[in-house]
């Protein structure tokens, strides 16, 4: 049994237009929603052994702010450059090249490919997973080659504003 978390990066600020795409901060409100989606992850008992982030800055602050709410170490975040604006075959792909003895991955990035995965993942789930949230599921097979669709059983579908 294998368990995926998703987590698509907290709202981003546009303030400062001459940065690049990956250059981007976390707005205020992203700083805010982070470190509670982690708390929430948390509260659900979800404990990933990797955790694997997008290089942009965005996702990478996500990922520490989620990481330090459910005490995962700081040192053992991964930067991931196939996460930075991945598709849904490129996120198989990083998946894949995982060790089979990570029982429980957590992947940070970004739309529309989070989305997208969301849904290969649990077919209809949703039109749109919103900054910051979140898609947890068990999947019913013992390594991370996921390129047929798996059998899988949601955990969490969670967002910021989800009440």
């Amino acid at each position: 049994m294998k368990t995926l978390t998703i987590v698509r990066h907290a709202k981003s600020s546009w303030k400062d237009a001459s940065l690049r795409d990956r250059d981007r901060p976390l707005s205020s409100r992203g700083k805010r929603d982070a470190p509670e989606m982690g708390r929430r992850i948390n509260e659900a008992g979800i404990r990933p052994s990797l955790i694997l982030s997008s290089p942009a800055v965005r996702a990478w602050k996500t990922a520490r702010a989620v990481a330090e709410a459910i005490n995962y170490p700081r040192e053992f975040l991964q930067k991931e450059d196939a996460l930075y604006l991945a598709s849904v075959d490129q996120i198989l792909d990083v998946l894949v090249a995982q060790d089979n003895r990570f029982n429980n991955i957590l992947i940070v990035g970004h739309n529309p490919g989070f989305t997208e995965f969301a849904n290969f993942l649990v077919p209809g789930l949703t039109n749109n997973l919103p900054t910051a949230g979140v898609v947890c599921v068990e999947i019913d097979q013992d390594d991370w080659s996921l390129y047929q669709q798996p059998a899988t059983r949601l955990v969490l579908h969670d967002w910021p504003k989800r009440l």
